[in-house]
């Protein structure tokens, strides 16, 4: 009967359409709980001094917190086939606390305007662009293979100029993040079009069903994160 059904939803797009909509429903939703999560996590360390210094003063630690969230990141698009949905919820929600934990620090080195400002820029940006990657007919693949090529080379100079600051001066840290926000953009759109076309018709409701959305929530809310650092970069106005 349930194959029967799955058949009459691939011979109907309408209905095809309806779950592509209820599933991209969830994985915003999801993609919503993580961004809020590390946006109140963010605002009360970022905004209580003594907490922030104590995150900042021990490097150890800090950088013990951005070691665990790789991991974290790592291993649950290593494993989403293998753990059980709640560990793949479990796993997501404690990477998006720890995101808030070391995003606090942006508290410390912007103004509070600049980080609204830049919030509100990314979220209506991510917004077009997702809805973009949703609707087109065209073939975004060509585009998520350069933005990933791009995004390696991202990585590579961050880590350059990590060892070598000199490297990154306000004419290259300008390029840096406007090259970033192109990536970014670029992902969001490929990515939003990938997460679709992976949504399987007829699981609604499984565990497989809700992993496949964690996972898109997990994409995308890398995503908006990445790009907002960026936007935030490139618009921001750094404390005195």
């Amino acid at each position: 009967m349930r194959s029967q059904g799955v058949q009459n939803v691939f011979s109907n797009p309408r209905a095809v359409a309806e779950e592509n909509a209820r599933f991209m429903s969830r994985v915003y939703q999801w993609m919503t709980i993580g961004i809020v999560l590390t946006g109140l996590i963010a605002y009360w360390i970022g905004n209580n001094p003594q907490l922030v210094y104590q995150l900042v003063a021990n490097k150890l630690v800090f950088y013990g917190l951005i070691i665990v969230q790789l991991g974290a990141v790592f291993y649950l698009s290593a494993s989403i086939q293998k753990i059980s949905a709640f560990a793949a919820t479990l796993i997501y929600l404690l990477y998006a606390c720890l995101t808030g934990v070391t995003l606090s620090v942006i508290f410390v080195i912007y103004t509070a305007e600049s980080i609204q400002g830049a919030f509100f820029t990314t979220a209506f940006s991510f917004a077009g662009l997702s809805f973009f990657g949703f609707v087109t007919k065209k073939d975004l693949g060509p585009i998520g293979t350069f933005c990933h090529m791009g995004l390696w080379g991202l990585i590579g100079f961050a880590l350059l100029s990590w060892i070598f600051p000199s490297l990154m001066g306000s004419q290259t840290s300008m390029i840096y993040s406007l090259f970033g926000i192109a990536i970014f953009a670029g992902l969001t759109a490929y990515d939003t079009q990938k997460i679709k076309q992976m949504n399987i018709i007829g699981n609604e409701g499984t565990e497989e069903d809700h992993k496949e959305t964690i996972y898109g929530a997990l994409t995308l809310y890398l995503d908006f994160i990445n790009l907002f650092l960026m936007i935030l970069r490139l618009m921001g106005n750094r404390r005195r």
